[in-house]
């Protein structure tokens, strides 16, 4: 008997939930360390997630109803809502259409389309008792089922609002949901979305939520995470069309993309305003239940870079949760400038060299390193045996320590047309890990890209920065394992963040130039977080990617900040950060959420 049919078995005797067969199948193929964890992990996050219900995450107080239902816009928007229907449950459609006419904004019409078999007649004799209760409920029953993408289309049909809106037929809406999208409308939104909880039974049995970061387009490219509540002008869908068959299974995520890429303001509504229903029969519940969903997004990922005009393949990573990588093609064979500082330690920087040139299927490069006041005889005969390699060239830099200065001046001397800043104490572990970052900065929107760094005992080190952790910056993820997915599959794709570490970073040296390179005031710490907020500032994207994979052994060349010096150095470099960054220190990281803590790097909720 199979793994599968044994664990089956195992279930059904003993009435198993969803959760247990998870767990189950984690103890049987990846052993019992991995689903201990697993376990712990979930039991913290389902205290928190209890903690946040108990301070009101799906009600709302009589008091906080009344000022929203008499609060006055400046424009009286009708939302129409689409359902499309096909055998709901009983107690689902009920319960869906109560979180709609509990609504705290009143100008709303609900679009049902029943496509139901003439086995759940039921559904329409529900529809039908609610219709004479709610004139802004719509109902109508096809004639055929035409699949989910046609069933939503006619519901677009039947629907007269300004802003179209998206629900599934088992799930719900938080009481303010539509309050907060009107919020979003008056900011100016043609394209809204916002957080999601997933429950089992009812909204106070939260399982999971998903605090989103604002709109990230490398994101999206990997996975579907703006998904529910979604929101949209009535021209902006006209405009990219309804939803298509072709996709099915992934009909919304082929919309989303096309809408995106015409809207002119995505705003993103750091509330969880959507309850996605967990059961066996749902996506929420169980990525199995429909697996041709895969064969559609990958369908819709690739038309997508088609009508972007960008030349790159998607293909699958995992499943589940299914995210999706792009294979972007890379134009040539640019010249890449790998800058290494160094002094001394010439075991570890032998070892940095070794990986590059044995492990590194990219060729076309040259490697500066950078030496900097070393002392030890050792260290200049291993220059000095440098010397008959045409792609390694070394450079003395004469001043005292400083990370930005002795960047810039390897900078000016190199001929790549993209540079790669590099630490000494790195070790490469990816043979492809410069084609997967080139192919970011080849592109003309990406201004840097980072990587995945970890620790000797292979916990991260580096997944990306988020800004304002410990009040300035980061590392997203930090001593999680390397088989960790984190938080929300996040280490398992390519994103938008906003900043990346200098450890490993690789920009288009044009990019570098016009931002004037790494700030010489930032001798040691925050120059990368600077560099990349200047990045981002000027119109870039930074990037990091999971699937360039390096060891960092941290520090090993410069030594810890223990001194007074260091001490009082730093805490200069944290007010200069303070001082030039401070309004986006205030407004927070678009790339994280405000919902989610910033005394750790973990990810847990506040």
């Amino acid at each position: 008997m199979s793994l599968r049919r044994k664990i089956s078995a195992f279930i059904c005797r003993y009435k198993i939930t969803l959760y247990g067969y998870r767990t189950l199948k984690a103890f049987f193929t990846k052993g019992p360390v991995y689903t201990f964890r697993k376990i712990k992990n979930k039991l913290n996050s389902r205290k928190q997630i209890k903690n946040l219900v108990q301070h009101g995450l799906y009600d709302i107080s009589d008091e906080q109803r009344k000022t929203q239902e008499n609060t006055e816009f400046n424009e009286n928007i009708k939302f129409s809502i689409l359902v499309p229907l096909y055998n709901t449950p009983e107690q689902y459609l009920k319960e869906m259409i109560d979180s709609v006419t509990a609504q705290t904004y009143s100008n709303w019409e609900l679009c049902l389309a029943d496509a139901s078999d003439d086995e759940h007649k039921n559904v329409e004799k529900i529809c039908s008792k609610y219709i004479k209760s709610y004139p802004n409920i719509i109902y109508k029953k096809l004639s055929e089922n035409k699949g989910i993408a046609g069933n939503t289309n006619e519901c677009i049909k039947m629907s007269t609002g300004e802003y179209i809106c998206l629900f599934d037929h088992d799930d719900l809406l938080h009481p303010s949901a539509l309050f907060e999208c009107m919020k979003a409308v008056e900011e100016g939104a043609d394209f809204f979305y916002t957080d999601e909880g997933t429950f089992e039974d009812d909204p106070n049995n939260c399982v999971l939520i998903h605090y989103k970061p604002d709109f990230a387009i490398d994101n999206l490219r990997a996975n579907n995470y703006i998904c529910h509540f979604t929101g949209f002008k009535r021209e902006l869908i006209d405009s990219v069309g309804y939803f298509s068959s072709d996709y099915d299974g992934s009909q919304d995520y082929d919309l989303i993309l096309r809408l995106t890429e015409k809207a002119q303001k995505i705003v993103h509504i750091p509330k969880v305003m959507y309850f996605w229903r967990s059961h066996p029969a749902s996506t929420a519940g169980n990525a199995n239940a429909k697996p041709y969903c895969v064969t559609s997004s990958i369908k819709a990922l690739n038309d997508h870079l088609k009508r972007c005009n960008i030349k790159g393949e998607a293909q699958l990573v995992a499943y589940p949760p299914s995210p999706y990588k792009i294979n972007y093609e890379i134009e040539g064979q640019p010249l890449i400038s790998i800058i290494i500082p160094n002094k001394d330690h010439i075991k570890d920087l032998k070892k940095c060299l070794t990986s590059i040139f044995q492990k590194s299927t990219y060729k076309n490069i040259e490697v500066i390193i950078v030496e900097n006041n070393s002392e030890e005889n050792e260290t200049f005969e291993y220059y000095k045996s440098l010397e008959k390699y045409d792609k390694i060239k070394v450079v003395t830099w004469e001043g005292e320590f400083n990370y930005s200065a002795i960047n810039n001046f390897a900078a000016a001397k190199a001929n790549g047309e993209h540079i790669l800043l590099l630490n000494n104490d790195i070790e490469v572990i990816t043979d492809k890990w410069l084609e997967e970052m080139l192919m970011y900065s080849q592109r003309s929107d990406v201004g840097a890209v980072g990587c995945m760094l970890y620790y000797p005992n292979d916990t991260i080190q580096h997944a990306g920065v988020i800004l304002g952790i410990g009040g300035i910056a980061g590392h997203s993820h930090k001593y999680f394992p390397r088989s960790s997915a984190g938080y929300m599959s996040r280490l398992h794709y390519a994103q938008n963040l906003s900043a990346c570490t200098a450890a490993c970073l690789m920009m288009k040296k044009s990019v570098f130039d016009e931002v004037g390179g790494l700030d010489e005031r930032f001798k040691v710490a925050f120059n990368d977080v600077d560099l990349c907020m200047k990045i981002r500032k000027a119109g870039y994207l930074i990037v990091f990617t999971p699937f360039a994979e390096l060891y960092h052994y941290e520090s090993i060349s410069r030594g810890a900040e223990d001194s007074p010096e260091k001490v009082k150095r730093f805490q200069g470099e944290i007010k200069l950060f303070e001082e030039k960054w401070g309004e986006e220190l205030l407004k927070g990281d678009p790339y994280y959420n405000p919902n989610l803590t910033l005394e750790r790097e973990d990810f847990s909720y506040k």
